[in-house]
């Protein structure tokens, strides 16, 4: 099942881009591979979702705040591309947690985006991965990811 039809059959609306927050683009290709920016996790009502792991969030809470993240990501991937289709593998994912210094599952958090991707895209979607913990993020947002992929 390709991509696009896999986004379908996992009921994910994928939101419409927004515009990056400084002097940047949300994702530049160079040959065959494209970088993306960072993501953060979408809210429902609009506002943006603001905290620590650690402290408002647990990791169970920062599973589903990653996989809000690799959501935008995927709008990013596909307005970029016109499909997600045209992604042959994924090659890496990156993010920052915004936590305590106590809190240690970063690992458990970051799997909510990696999960996602596999999902989607199959034995393509598994990629190499690393997560560091931050003591802030632009606009008190809980995590950032971004991605590496390999394009047709």
């Amino acid at each position: 099942m390709s991509a696009e039809q896999q986004i379908i059959v996992l009921g994910i609306e994928l939101p419409i881009t927004t515009a990056p927050a400084g002097n940047y683009v949300s994702a530049r290709q160079s040959g065959n591979f494209l970088f993306t920016s960072g993501r953060a996790p979408l809210s429902e009502n609009g506002e943006a979702i603001k905290g620590k792991l650690g402290r408002e969030f647990a990791a169970e809470n920062g599973y589903l705040l990653a996989r809000s993240a690799c959501v935008d990501l995927l709008a990013v991937l596909k307005h970029q591309l016109g499909s997600l289709d045209e992604i042959t593998r994924v090659i890496e994912l990156n993010g920052s947690i915004n936590a305590t210094p106590e809190f240690e599952e970063h690992a458990k958090v970051m799997d909510g985006a990696s999960d996602l991707l596999v999902q989607v895209f199959g034995p393509i979607g598994i990629h190499v991965r690393s997560v560091i913990g931050v003591s802030s993020l632009r606009n008190g947002v809980p995590l950032t990811i971004k991605a590496t992929v390999e394009v047709k």
